[in-house]
């Protein structure tokens, strides 16, 4: 009988599907014990997940999760690495909320540990009674030592398969990001002050007006300015790209222009200038608030009468382009003071789009995050990293002065980084933290992010609250809170172990309400 068991737990090696080789494995032990109920285990992260159920009721048990936190069977035997024999009716490491439901219940538990190959402990599984006598299950010393082995044998095949099905999710995943990378570039963002810009973007497409992006730098617009190029009219036509703030006066006129030979000292040789090698596409303009009056009026020329003149020439040239411009500037105040325009300003902005900061759509920044570390793990050829809930809430909690570019360079600082999966909180500096806790509000009672409790610490660590009432514990309890957690009521109410509506009624009674600057 050894051997036959030997050889077909062998067997399970070639079998690389997760799914299929669970079942066999466990099926097989079960016959060997005739029973008929048994479960597999597996470690992650902070829970025990229960992959594979057969018998009576396994539908309601595969998928469970049991935390790390609780006593359970399979949660010591993963722990201490070691087979046990339970009495669920006596064992204290029985977690018996899962049998609650369950019409047959578990009268005696065999838990084995599964071992990957350098005999570290991934997971467990039970062979299970459910028959009053608890009769049917073989504790021979002898066979149980047998039955181990074969577990071990199993246990290492079930490994690998999982392993196996894990790289092929993340070559995937790389797979799926890289395709993302290399084609067009995603605009990521749920949040309804977002959509409501790409929905604009997306009416703008149709028609063949001119568009003013307006909105802080980093935001985005020369993203937008290519989606609406690319969804538009003109899409196989060319897209032109020119920022007005990056070169001289006299540099920029002979880019958008063009010059004819001779025209000053270095033209060498008639050169074409953008509206013109954009001839039937698009333009974007780029900080259009930081171009200098002369070309402004070059420029309404273009939209008046759609001709250009180049540098040198005597003669104009008839240009059929849309201009999308985009500014981090106020321009209506520019035009107000008279360094703008009105009539440039009128032509440009037929169409107008502003893109919210991001510390306006702070609900987009877990998925700008995602976006990144899987944009940067496809350049990389490697997984991207997670990210902990506690990375998470100070990433969210800051006040992005550098918009999206600011957060894709920190994300591709923390990739260079952290070494393990999971990017560390500790990597993100207490500059940054202590940044991220003031946002853009205001907590009146004291430092940021902490308040001034009327309370001390004695040296003997006991707390003195000194002469302060219940009612002034309550609220500055609560206004520290809110301070840890940037104002968002949700996380406050967890941290407090109220939910939500319960905080937020409190709140109310406290007289508590978020002060903006």
């Amino acid at each position: 009988m050894e051997n036959s068991s030997f050889d077909l737990f062998k067997s399970f090696a070639g079998e690389l599907d997760p799914e299929r080789l669970q079942k066999k494995f466990l099926k097989s032990l079960l016959k060997l014990q005739n029973v008929q109920r048994g479960s597999i285990w597996i470690k992650k992260n902070e829970s025990y997940e229960c992959i594979e159920a057969v018998g009576a009721e396994g539908d309601n048990i595969k998928g469970v999760r049991l935390s790390t936190g609780q006593s359970s069977i399979v949660g010591w035997v993963i722990e201490n690495g070691k087979m046990t024999v339970s009495d669920p009716g006596r064992d204290e490491r029985h977690y018996r909320e899962l049998e609650e439901n369950l019409a047959v219940k578990s009268s005696l538990i065999l838990c084995f540990p599964l071992f990957l190959k350098d005999r570290s402990v991934y997971g467990a599984v039970q062979i299970i009674d459910t028959t009053p006598d608890k009769s049917h299950i073989n504790l021979d010393k002898r066979y149980l030592e047998h039955l181990q082995n074969l577990v071990d044998i199993g246990s290492v095949a079930l490994g690998n398969a999982v392993l196996y099905r894990e790289k092929l999710e993340e070559a995937e995943s790389l797979k799926n990001a890289l395709k993302e990378y290399q084609g067009e570039t995603p605009i990521v963002g749920q949040s309804r002050a977002f959509q409501q810009s790409l929905a604009l973007v997306k009416s703008y497409a149709g028609s063949d007006f001119h568009v003013l992006i307006t909105g802080e730098s980093g935001t985005g617009k020369e993203l937008v300015a290519e989606r609406l190029h690319c969804s538009g009219l003109r899409k196989n036509n060319p897209f032109l790209v020119q920022n007005c703030s990056s070169i001289p006066d006299t540099l920029l006129e002979s880019e958008l222009f063009g010059y004819k030979k001779g025209a000053f000292s270095g033209a060498v040789r008639d050169k074409k200038g953008l509206f013109e090698a954009a001839d039937g596409g698009t333009v974007f303009l780029d900080e259009i608030g930081d171009m200098p009056m002369n070309i402004q009026a070059s420029i309404l020329r273009v939209l008046q009468n759609n001709e250009v003149k180049p540098l040198g020439s005597t003669r104009v040239r008839h240009v059929d382009v849309r201009i999308i411009s985009a500014t981090h500037r106020d321009i209506k105040k520019m035009v107000a003071e008279n360094t703008f325009r009105q009539d440039l300003f009128y032509r440009l902005a037929v169409l107008p789009i502003h893109l919210p900061p991001l510390r306006e759509r702070r609900e987009d920044i877990p998925l700008l995050v995602k976006h990144f570390l899987a944009k940067e793990g496809a350049k990389a050829g490697v997984s991207p990293k997670g990210v902990g809930s506690e990375a998470m809430r100070r990433l969210t909690a800051w006040s992005w002065p550098g918009n999206i570019r600011e957060l894709e360079n920190l994300i591709k600082y923390l990739m260079v980084v952290t070494d393990g999966e999971t990017i560390d909180p500790a990597a993100i500096s207490l500059d940054f933290e202590t940044a991220a806790m003031g946002g853009d509000t205001v907590i009146p009672q004291g430092p940021v992010g902490e308040a001034r409790l009327p309370a001390r610490v004695t040296q003997a660590g006991e707390i003195d609250f000194g002469t302060c009432t219940w009612l002034e514990v309550e609220k500055n309890y609560a206004l520290y809170l809110l301070g840890k957690n940037s104002w968002n009521v949700t996380w406050a109410a967890r941290d407090s172990g109220l939910n939500r509506s319960t905080f937020a009624s409190r709140l109310r009674r406290l007289g508590i309400r978020k002060q903006k600057r």
